[in-house]
């Protein structure tokens, strides 16, 4: 019986991969768990192994092609038809075809399989147990995702390895886990022999442990939850076997606020207090405690890194706004129409800079140790916001790039961040950092450097001010400009003159467009 080797699920963020490399040749034996072939994605590398013992039969998918997740690389062979007393059970001649594939792929019945994390990139020392799709004695199907695990960079999905039931789990959610270390142990058997069987060994494993709390029966970890969000028990719903109250049903209730205890007798005890007591509160105050994500405990760690290691300053001008915003007016339907893609403000930002930065080598250089490097180019990173946290993906070597190259650039950035899509390779490097609060509403804010990078400019508010020109008082489109600077790299002349150069550039766009 020929089983498929299929790639594993793909993290959301990725949409396909590459075989990079297969292991084995057709004809070639392998053993259970043996490397067989390798699939590299834009964000890491990773490991397919022989779902049993056998032999290599048709490789589907060649080195240098592309799949998808879950799309069957090849095939497997039996290596020997006697080598298991279940044999004699199989169909003879093929007359059933669909019950013998849905024997497991990694053996016969009752056979224990590890779970094991993924291969992390080398980027990723360890992950976070996010969530387990499946309990103990839960029925798995080969390849339906069993648990999720979370890096500070992406979110990556464990699959059941056969047909069959969770039967240990060693890493619980939020606890850590280093790369292709053991999350659980499975039990492997035919999805139809392992549900009942993994149910009764829960049932006893579970039996003696639960409490019945008046007419509902509280698994221990549901007790648990009951106890440290004092909930009351008779407005709880139970959807495990039985009625018996899981875990996830306290989460759910907590979330809904559906079985908080009444406030009302609290209320009616201190009959002997002062007249003028403090207020009491009435209706439910409800709180959420939710752990922090790998990714947001990241960037509170490089953040707060940086003010601790860096003499960080920010100096602050303002700019007109005017001449931009008269030439957006005057070509935006035509740019348009020429480059399909709207003209914003951060493409003349993001010259401005670019020309400021190769005046001013100092601001476009980083600290390593000890050393100063120079860069010869300028790569400009652009804080896009998404829903997992801030992000900032890298504009590539911006002096060869055309201010419409800049705009359709940092439109995908904005699209694929807010989508989960963009790859480890574009958030890393860069020279100079742009961030622009302006889009939410900040007037001033005091921007933190992004190392090793030693400088990073803070883009605000366009907001109409009265201003003094040629000894008149005129409105005028204002925006603040504030640029935090590593002291130890770069003197306060240099940070002032470099500010004043992208103000002077903006209020004349036309000299670094036209390159004068």
């Amino acid at each position: 019986m020929a089983i498929d080797i299929k790639a594993p699920s793909f993290p959301e963020s990725v949409a396909e991969g590459t075989v990079a490399t297969w292991h084995k040749q057709p004809g070639d034996s392998v053993e259970r768990d043996e490397l067989i072939v390798e699939i590299e994605t834009d964000k890491v590398v990773l490991e397919v192994v022989a779902p049993q013992n056998g032999t290599l039969g048709e490789i589907k998918v060649q080195e240098g092609e592309t799949c998808e997740s879950e799309q069957v690389l090849g095939t497997i062979g039996d290596a020997d038809a006697a080598s298991s007393d279940e044999k004699n059970q199989a169909p003879a001649e093929g007359k059933d075809d669909a019950k013998a594939e849905s024997k497991p792929a990694a053996g016969g019945e009752g056979e224990t399989l590890e779970v094991k994390a993924p291969s992390f990139p080398e980027s990723v020392a360890e992950g976070t147990v996010a969530t387990w799709h499946k309990k103990v004695g839960d029925a798995c199907e080969r390849d339906e995702l069993i648990v999720e695990i979370e890096t500070d960079k992406v979110v990556l999905e464990v699959v059941a390895p056969a047909d069959g039931a969770l039967s240990e789990i060693k890493v619980q959610e939020g606890e850590t886990c280093e790369t292709e270390a053991v999350l659980a142990l499975f039990s492997a058997g035919a999805s139809g022999a392992a549900a009942p069987a993994a149910e009764e060994s829960d049932s006893k494993s579970d039996e003696g442990q639960d409490e019945k709390v008046g007419d509902k029966i509280l698994a221990p970890a549901a007790r648990k939850m009951v106890a440290e969000h004092d909930l009351d028990v008779s407005k709880l719903v139970g959807t495990g076997k039985g009625g018996r109250v899981l875990k996830e049903d306290v989460a759910k209730a907590v979330k809904e606020g559906t079985a908080a205890k009444s406030a009302a007798k609290p209320a009616a005890a201190p009959k002997a207090a002062a007249p003028k007591a403090a207020p009491a509160f009435e209706g439910e105050r409800p709180e959420k405690r939710v752990p922090m994500s790998r990714m947001r405990q990241t960037i509170a760690k490089r953040l707060v890194n940086a003010q601790q290691t860096a003499a960080m300053l920010t100096t602050y001008n303002e700019v007109d706004m005017s001449a931009v915003m008269e030439l957006r007016k005057q070509y935006k339907d035509t740019f348009q129409k020429v480059h399909d893609t709207k003209l914003g403000f951060m493409g003349f930002f993001v010259k401005a800079a670019t020309e400021a930065l190769k005046r001013f080598p100092d601001v476009n250089a980083s600290i390593d140790g000890t050393d100063i490097v120079y860069h010869g180019y300028q790569d400009i990173g652009v804080a896009v916001s998404s829903d997992r946290g801030l992000v900032v993906p890298v504009l590539r070597d911006t002096d060869s790039m055309k201010l419409a190259d800049v705009e359709k650039t940092i439109v995908d950035f904005g699209q694929r961040a807010r989508a989960g899509k963009l790859g480890i390779d574009e958030m890393q490097g860069g020279t100079f950092t742009i961030t622009n609060g302006g889009i939410f509403g900040s007037l001033m804010s005091t921007p933190i450097l992004n190392p090793p990078q030693t400088a990073i400019l803070g883009m605000h508010k366009i907001q109409e001010r009265p201003m003094a020109v040629n000894g008149q008082v005129v409105i005028r489109p204002m925006m603040y400009l504030a640029l935090s600077y590593d002291h130890r790299m770069i003197d306060g002349k240099d940070a002032v003159q470099f500010l004043v150069a992208i103000k002077d550039l903006l209020e004349d766009p036309a000299r670094f467009l036209l390159d004068v």
